[in-house]
């Protein structure tokens, strides 16, 4: 059953591989605190509409199962954004609208339909979790190549008597400021895509 969680890491993959997600992963990947923040929306969202939709699939009529499925998933989204809103406003005002707009976010929707409504509820979980940390590790990536080469930082919630912001000598000073704008987005994008690629078929090759 461990495949089953091992799978979204790489194999699998939703932005690399699957190539779904790409409008959070492409707009709010400018810092890597919104990666984060991103991500761990998305988890939560994944795991609890998993676990519904998984508890749930035998009461659902099949003609209805789309618009209860959303239903599930809009539940947890506006727990998410209520929790962003309370304890980490200025984290939420940089997500803006594309936490609410997790709710139609083709990962959520496409693991509830093609697999928590077909699969136990241990398998699942498994699927929610390494979906969620695939999607986050690939926000993650773009985040830290968009803002370290774009910017020179590296920004982080603030803790203490630290601002949150890491500022990387060097780059700061002249970072390549196309990586922070929207053409930057698609080219990291575009990048990481290849690379996964090149890894896969390296892989068949090698078996």
């Amino acid at each position: 059953m461990i495949k089953e969680f091992t799978k979204g890491l790489i194999k699998e993959n939703p932005i690399f591989i699957i190539v779904l997600g790409l409008c959070p992963a492409l707009a709010v990947s400018t810092q890597v605190v919104n990666a984060l923040g991103m991500g761990a929306g998305v988890i939560f969202v994944l795991l609890g509409s998993n676990i519904f939709v998984s508890l749930l699939k035998n009461f659902i009529p099949p003609r209805v199962r789309i618009p209860s499925y959303i239903v599930i998933i809009a539940s947890f989204v506006t727990v998410v954004d209520l929790l962003m809103k309370a304890y980490t406003p200025t984290l939420s005002d940089n997500l803006g609208v594309f936490v609410q707009l997790i709710v139609v976010n083709c990962i959520i929707l496409g693991r509830a339909e093609a697999y928590a409504s077909k699969n136990t509820l241990g398998r699942s979980v498994l699927d929610a979790l390494g979906m969620g940390v695939g999607f986050t590790l690939g926000l993650l990536l773009i985040a830290l190549a968009r803002e370290v080469l774009g910017a020179g930082t590296i920004t982080l919630f603030p803790m203490g008597n630290f601002n949150g912001t890491i500022r990387i000598p060097g780059l700061v000073e002249s970072p390549a400021r196309v990586l922070a704008l929207a053409t930057g987005a698609l080219l990291v994008v575009g990048y990481f895509k290849a690379l996964f690629n090149w890894m896969e078929t390296r892989k068949k090759g090698g078996a």
